[in-house]
Formats: C-alpha cells, structure tokens, sequence
C-alpha cells in the first residue's frame, strides 16, 4: 500500500521513490537492481542506488517502493480512441472490409461531439489504468470542428499526455472543414496535448481526399507539426512510398502504421528517409491486414525500431502488454519457423527489445522522444510502479522479463504523467467510475438508436 498520494506536479515539490527495482530505458544508466527515482516538479531529477540523503532529495516526499518495478510509462502510437464505445463488438471480425463497413461506414457517421468525447475519455483513461502514459489519438471521425474539439477535450481532461492526429472520416456527411481545420487545432493544443496530421497512405478505401500527398505534406510542413499514415500495407502503398520519396514529402516527420506486405524498395526508401514506424501487432494478426505478420523483421533489417500501438478497441485488446507479448511471441515463432532444419540460427528479439519499443521508440515515433520514454534526469516524470509480489509476478526474479511477461493492469500501483499522479494504490485518482459507466453506456445506446 502506498502512503497518501503526495502532491506532484508542482514546481516546488519533490517525490523519492525508494527501494524499487528500477528500469530506466536509458541504456547510459541501464537498471538498477535497487534503487531510486527522485522527481521534481514535472521531471525526473536523478537516479541512484540510494538517494535517501543526497541533498537534491532533502525535503522530499518519500514513497517506499519495495517489492516493485519502477519503468518507464508506456506510448501508445496509434488508436482510434472515438469507438471506444464499441470495444468488442466485433471480437471476430473477418477482415479489414467488415471494420471499415461495420465502424466506418455505419457507426461513424451517428456521432455527435459529445459521443467523440465519451469514447475518447474512455479510451485515455483505460490507457492511463494500464500503464499507458503517452497515447497518439488518431482520430478520423473529425466531422466538424465541434467533434474534433472534443476529442481533444478529452485528451486534456484525462491528464493523459496525448497527441490528437486529426482526420476527416471515410463516409458519411460532415463539414469538409478538414484539413483546414489543423491550424485552428493546432493552435488551441497545449501543455500535455499536442497535435498533428492523419492521413491514409492511398484512396483505395476512402477516397484521395484523406490521402498523403503533397498538398497535406505543405500543411504539416507550415504548422509544423508531423504526420501520421494508416492503411499503410500492400502493393499500393508500396508504389506511394516510393512515390513519396520522389516527391520530396517521404522525411523524418511521417510515422508509417502497419507496414505489412511492403516491398524491400519501400522499406529500403523509408529507412533512408529516416521516418517513424508504428506497428499493431495484435491487429495485423487478428484482422489479416495483407501478410497479417507484424513487420517486425523488416524493420529492424533496414534499421527502424518502430514503435507499438492498439489500433481498434472495437476488435482488439486495450492495453501495451498484449501487444508486446503479441510481438514477442510472432518474431521468436516466425525466426525459429524460418530456421528450422537448417544450420541457421534464429534472430529472436528480447523482452528488453519489446520493452524498448513499446517505451523509448514509441516516443520516438510520436515526436516526443526528447520529452518522454525513458527514465533519464532532464525528462518529462512519466512513470509507471509495477507491483512484483502479487500472485502473478513473484517472486521477482528478472525486472524486464516480469513487465513483459508477467505482469497486466492490475499489478499497476501507480502512474504518473509529468510527475502527476494519475493511478494511485491501483485506482485511477479523481476518476467516478461508476459515473463513466453510466455516461458510457448512455452514449453507446443513443448512438444506435440513431440507426
């Protein structure tokens, strides 16, 4: 049980937290067996194996962490947070066809801004539960100026570090006021919540309205912001890469998502371009999205350590465990599948790998790899405390193998974004989640009543 939560976030205000083993990301520091994590403010102030009485820490609240793991928060690079209201709804979809008719086309457009922010509050918060300090919200429900302020609402109001990547949808009426709108967004973003573009790789499902090309490559490029793209998979959006590269708009601010079933020439462009690439290893298997094998190996062959997110809650897992495991566990079956009789030996990724990926590289893929995705003095304090010795966990034998392997949601004591305390003593703080039900619930069963 941890003491009362102490007051964080404030300038003045520091937190020790003691005793715990810790795991800092940074591989100039690399883990602590024992150890503390001193927090100022909204940073992280310095590591150690005792800090108890160094000076820096005089006057500090100190919270006892023993028998826990202190880690990095992790970052979410892709989720359609606004279906949160639908989670499942579709356990066993067949394909990627069945999502964009069933959510898309059908769901989508009944959507008031108040819906957007039920379900994308919902999605922050379950982010925050499970340890998910940083979450990039794609949001391509964005009918009209109200539905993407509420959107972004949500982000600010959860206390999550967001990222709102705003797009207009596939179907359905709505105000064309996108992408114009990015500006105004962009604008009125701040503190923990930042903005960028979403677009799709090509106009097969949607149109070339939402597709990247030149035009939307101008706008990032005068906000300033980057840009995420979905749907990127397959021959088409092979040839788009390579098309980008050509036109000068395939750089370092893209973020790339899938990548399934794309060609050595696209890989090879986008490695030498240096962009971003976010995996959904649960989705890409589950869904079939074209190889439905997540493009792990193919990353790292060109250099690129991708990033790792949720994609659709409508279909999918909510949380960073599943999708590490997910990953672990397709790269180490497909390296050993592909060596088989032969005298080859297989290049398998590591806990500390996935780790990485769902921590430091997801950092990097949102644009915030200098703020947050590591447990490194001079960085944002987004921190997780891993409960060891619960019933799944102990006894705790290796700190990394534990968080990726062992623990979930529930072993999660606490959660901190920007030295904040969002999760205390395993409860979201300030969160009635009995009233969430009910506004969720209310919001799912209008939005099908519109049908």
């Amino acid at each position: 049980m941890l003491p009362l939560i102490p007051p964080s976030g404030e300038p003045t205000t520091s937190t020790l937290f003691t005793g715990g083993a810790v795991v800092s990301m940074d591989p100039t520091i690399g883990d602590l067996p024992r150890g503390d994590v001193l927090v100022r403010g909204t940073e992280i102030v310095a590591l150690g194996t005792d800090l108890r009485d160094a000076a820096q820490a005089q006057g500090a609240v100190i919270v006892d962490v023993t028998g826990c793991i202190l880690s990095p928060g992790f970052v979410d690079t892709h989720r359609h947070a606004w279906e949160t209201q639908f989670r499942r709804s579709i356990p066993d979809v067949t394909d990627l066809g069945a999502y964009v008719m069933s959510t898309l086309a059908d769901l989508a457009p009944r959507y008031t801004p108040h819906d957007m922010y039920v379900g994308t509050r919902l999605a922050a918060l379950s982010a925050l539960d499970a340890g998910i300090t940083t979450m990039l919200d794609f949001s391509h429900n964005s009918r009209s100026c109200a539905h993407s302020d509420a959107a972004l609402d949500a982000l600010v109001d959860t206390g999550i570090r967001g990222v709102h990547a705003a797009m207009g949808p596939h179907f359905g009426d709505w105000d064309r006021q996108w992408p114009a709108d990015l500006v105004r967004l962009h604008d009125r973003a701040g503190g923990l919540v930042s903005v960028r573009l979403a677009a799709l790789a090509t106009d097969e499902i949607a149109g070339p309205a939402l597709a990247y090309g030149p035009e939307l490559a101008a706008l990032a490029r005068d906000l300033g912001v980057w840009t995420s793209i979905d749907a990127v998979f397959g021959t088409a959006s092979s040839e788009a890469v390579l098309r980008w590269a050509r036109q000068g708009i395939l750089d370092p601010t893209l973020t790339l998502i899938h990548c399934t079933g794309l060609t050595g020439q696209a890989w090879a462009a986008m490695a030498d371009a240096g962009v971003s690439v976010s995996l959904a290893p649960t989705s890409d298997a589950q869904i079939g999205l074209e190889t439905a094998v997540p493009a792990i190996d193919e990353a790292l062959a060109v250099g690129i350590r991708p990033g790792l997110s949720i994609d659709v809650e409508v279909a999918l897992a909510s949380d960073m465990f599943t999708q590490m495991r997910t990953l672990h566990a397709i790269q180490r079956m497909r390296a050993v599948n592909g060596a088989y009789g032969t005298d080859a030996l297989p290049s398998r990724i590591s806990t500390r790998d996935v780790l990485d990926l769902a921590t430091v590289q997801g950092a990097c893929a949102n644009g915030l790899g200098h703020i947050t995705g590591s447990l490194t003095p001079g960085r944002q304090a987004d921190l997780i405390v891993v409960r060891a010795e619960d019933v799944n966990t102990m006894p705790l034998n290796d700190a990394v193998g534990t968080v990726v392997l062992g623990a979930d949601a529930r072993n999660i004591d606490a959660v901190l974004v920007a030295g904040r305390a969002r999760k205390w003593n395993g409860a979201l703080v300030d969160v009635d989640v009995d009233a969430l039900r009910t506004e969720v619930t209310l919001s799912r069963d209008a939005i099908l009543a519109r049908g």
